[in-house]
């Protein structure tokens, strides 16, 4: 197996959230599986809690874990701003779960036609 080169990887997950739709989201896995490395769903989570999504413009409010849950909210300084950002975009937020998730959950495997 090829070892695994940090910036590919990086710039790996950063194609995949630029692509999530507005109003939609995906979870570290759904990414990690996408972009070849599906055991890697928590280096997944590491390079979203590391993007500055402010300065990068990656809506990184979009990626949350397999059932809906806003586990990198603390990534965003206000423990709210995820919450507040995913809102925004018209997506219902309870108890730190995003409402309807398997209506919001947006698969990148399928959506950009990865094989």
């Amino acid at each position: 197996m090829a070892q695994l080169d940090k910036e590919d990887f990086t710039q790996g997950v950063y194609d995949v959230v630029k692509n999530i739709p507005y109003g939609r989201a995906t979870s570290y896995g759904a990414i990690a599986k996408a972009i070849g490395y599906p055991n890697l769903s928590r280096m997944v989570g590491k390079v979203m809690g590391a993007c500055d999504s402010a300065n990068s413009g990656i809506p990184a409010h979009r990626v949350v874990n397999s059932q809906g849950v806003l586990s990198g909210k603390d990534a965003f300084g206000d423990s709210k701003e995820m919450q507040k950002s995913l809102e925004s975009e018209g997506i219902m937020v309870v108890n730190d779960r995003i409402k309807n998730w398997k209506m919001i959950f947006w698969d990148p495997m399928e959506e950009l036609s990865i094989e």
